[in-house]
């Protein structure tokens, strides 16, 4: 297994080694997949949680009782009856648990036992309408044998995320989307159909389960609150979608200044069904992805493989995880300003990961644009998952089994309305800033999909732009980050100053401070069907109580350094780290903002 290298690397050598390092991320062809999220000392028991990147926001660990796998409905019901029993606190985690909160460990304050429901072997196309273009699936398949047991049969999901590792049913509870201010947008809970729960009950069936089966279809109400759930109402067994004939899409890149983009991004979501933003604030440059739907019969058999979903040198990413610490430690934001620019430059120049032709016509697979291709070969990618084992010579670039990337996501849904003036104040803080925005530029910049306004309760409010952004974490969580206070204050921006809603599977604790408040009725309303299907909580835990507002819990957890993590605003200095330098102090050009700043003797 490659590691970092144990001495700091000459900055002179570094553009180099990024330059290298790149080119092999575009070669290699194979990768091993992502090892077990649920790792047991007995059998199926006496087991521990995390997710894909091997640590959660409060970077605690998970402890349950015991796991099961079922790989029937029946099974599935027999597993939330015995839970019910028990009366043991459940949750359900996916094969690859990608979500960054503690949405899937079952911690309750109770003291009852967690058990743990995997959907891993809940994975199968269940039945196809032809005529209707609909097809019902198991919650546990992923996004890719999902796509492509339409696109054998010749259709299309309209819309879905940009990583094809997502379950079925894990994606839905989150409400991920891809990007889209057309039509239903581009949210995959909107093509739900029917549904299928298993949920827990207080009196036994007839064949003696103290569990029942509930189906929703298209119209029912309660499909409201299930479409986007959290997964606290019970277990998704099947879902029905309404997909659409086969269609194929034409993609383009274009880059150009960023100078007055942001008042051109709403008219950019009218026009372009399926188009993006990435905004590379540093270089001061915007790329906006034209991609329109083509017919089926168009030429072209293009796919989209994103190279930060390709499989990567373990070494190599390992050495530019250390490149970066590098710029931490000397505290030289400069480091990551060249490393950035020469990332930018080779991702524009290969097209981002598009490949013509399925990846023939030339020695990286992508020749010039347009790139035209089946649907379902453009709207999703992670060829990183699909390679054979070759022993970490090569894996995910997040995968916790070797010292890559690790790193903070904020991702917020602003408000169209708002988009504008929040671009406007970034661009502030930047120009205040030298440097300060290189390092998210080091994970393809500030990346803006389209959402609308949804219909399930705890779907987005309002038509919005979600903004994601990707930075630097430290491996020691009491080690402040350079230039710390700009993107506290661009969070804090997203989510208070402009009313932004954060993505339910990403985010740091204080993403969801307030979202009480900011659901109101419709929290309301999900809270009602909430406790017909749980009236225990038995799928409740500790964290949704704090994000849901319920129980008295808070999703803030206060201490010493508790806001280098993003588990608090910080209130005093020892919520950041004086013993570094860093203090607590009101934002640049968001006054109300709490940041920890950076004071020395030049600045004070």
């Amino acid at each position: 297994m490659s590691t970092a290298p144990s001495l700091p690397l000459q900055f002179s050598t570094l553009p180099a080694l990024f330059h290298l390092l790149m080119l092999h991320l575009l070669l290699v062809v194979q990768g091993s997949p992502p090892g077990p999220v649920v790792l047991c000392q007995s059998g199926n028991t006496n087991c521990t949680l995390t997710n894909a990147y091997g640590a959660f926001p409060d970077r605690s660990t998970c402890h349950v009782t015991a796991v099961s796998y079922p790989s029937t409905e029946e099974e599935l019901l027999r597993a939330v009856s015995d839970a019910a029993v028990k009366r043991h606190r459940v949750k359900v985690v996916t094969v690859y648990s990608h979500s960054i909160p503690k949405l899937s460990c079952p911690a309750g304050p109770d003291g009852r036992p967690g058990l743990l429901i995997s959907t891993q072997r809940l994975n199968r196309t269940v039945s196809t309408d032809a005529y209707g273009a609909r097809m019902t699936f198991e919650a546990g398949i992923t996004l890719r044998s999902l796509l492509d047991a339409a696109a054998a049969r010749g259709m299309a999901l309209p819309h879905s995320p940009y990583w094809e590792g997502v379950t079925l049913g894990g994606l839905l509870s989150t409400g991920s989307h891809g990007s889209s201010a057309v039509g239903k947008g581009s949210a995959v809970h909107e093509y739900v159909v029917g549904m299928r729960l298993v949920v827990p009950s207080a009196v036994p069936s007839a064949d003696g389960y103290y569990a029942k089966i509930v189906s929703l279809g298209e119209h029912h109400p309660d499909l409201l609150a299930a479409k986007v759930s959290l997964g606290v109402l019970g277990v998704i067994s099947q879902v029905t979608l309404q997909l659409e004939p086969m269609f194929k899409r034409s993609v383009t890149n274009r880059v150009v200044s960023d100078a007055t983009f942001e008042q051109s991004i709403s008219s950019f979501a009218a026009t372009t069904p399926y188009g993006d933003i990435i905004w590379y604030p540093s270089q001061a440059i915007v790329v906006y992805r034209d991609d329109f739907k083509l017919p089926v019969t168009a030429k072209g058999k293009g796919r989209n493989d994103f190279i930060g979903f390709r499989p990567q040198p373990t070494f190599f990413i390992a050495s530019a995880r250390a490149a970066e610490k590098l710029a931490e430690v000397t505290e030289d934001a400069n480091i990551k300003c060249v490393l950035s620019k020469l990332q930018v430059q080779t991702l524009i120049s290969l097209g981002m990961g598009f490949k013509n032709n399925g990846g023939g016509g030339g020695l990286l697979g992508f020749t010039g644009y347009p790139v035209i291709g089946n649907q379902s070969d453009m709207q999703s990618s992670g060829s990183c998952l699909r390679s054979a084992e070759d022993g970490l010579v090569t894996a995910c670039g997040w995968d916790p089994r070797f010292k890559g990337l690790f790193y903070h996501q904020t991702a917020v849904s602003i408000p169209f309305a708002n988009i504008t003036d929040f671009v406007a104040d970034v661009k502030k803080l930047r120009d205040a800033n030298s440097g300060a925005l290189c390092g998210p530029d080091l994970y393809f910049g500030f990346l803006m999909r389209f959402v609308r306004n949804s219909t399930a309760y705890l779907g987005k409010t309002e038509d919005a732009v979600d903004v994601d952004i990707t930075y630097y974490r430290a491996r020691d969580p009491r080690q402040a980050r350079l230039h710390e206070e700009v993107l506290e204050e661009i969070e804090q921006m997203a989510l208070f100053k402009y009313r932004g809603l954060p993505h339910w599977g990403k985010n740091r604790n204080v993403g969801f401070i307030g979202m009480k408040d900011k659901l109101g009725a419709r929290l309301q309303k999900f809270l009602r069907v909430m406790r017909r299907y749980d009236g225990e909580g038995l799928f409740s835990s500790e964290w949704t109580d704090a994000v849901l507002g319920l129980r008295g819990k808070e999703v803030v957890v206060e201490g010493n350094g508790c806001a280098l993590e993003g588990l608090c605003i910080c209130s005093c200095d020892e919520h950041c780290a004086p013993e570094q330098g860093y203090y607590c102090g009101e934002g640049q050009v968001y006054r109300q903002a709490r940041v920890c700043r950076k004071i020395t003797e030049d600045s004070g």
